[in-house]
C-alpha cells in the first residue's frame, strides 16, 4: 500500500470453526472478502456459548479513524454495552 493512501475500513465478523462456528471481530479493508486478510483482530464472538471478548482500545481507535461497523457487529457492541462505556469515557 502506498504511503498516505486512505483505506476504508469496516469492523466485521470473520468466521472460524467448521462445525462449531465462532467469529472473530476484525478490522478489515472493505474490498476484502469475508475470510480475507484483516488489519487487526479486535474481538471474538461465540453465538453458541453467547460469549463476547472485545479489545476496547483497538475498537475505539478504529472507530475514531472512521471505521464503520457492520449491522451485526454494531448489535454485538451494543449488547456488550460498548457505547455506554464510550459515552462515559467522553464525559
Amino acid at each position: 500500500m502506498k504511503r498516505g493512501m486512505f483505506v476504508m475500513v469496516k469492523l466485521r465478523l470473520k468466521r472460524c470453526g467448521r462445525k462449531q462456528r465462532a467469529y472473530r471481530i476484525v478490522a478489515i479493508d472493505v474490498r476484502s472478502r469475508r475470510e480475507g486478510r484483516d488489519l487487526q483482530k479486535v474481538g471474538f464472538y461465540d453465538p453458541i456459548k453467547n460469549q463476547t471478548c472485545l479489545n476496547v482500545p483497538a475498537i475505539l481507535y478504529f472507530l475514531e479513524k472512521g471505521a464503520q461497523p457492520t449491522r451485526t457487529v454494531y448489535d454485538i457492541l451494543r449488547k456488550a454495552e460498548f457505547f455506554k462505556e464510550k459515552e462515559r469515557t467522553l464525559s
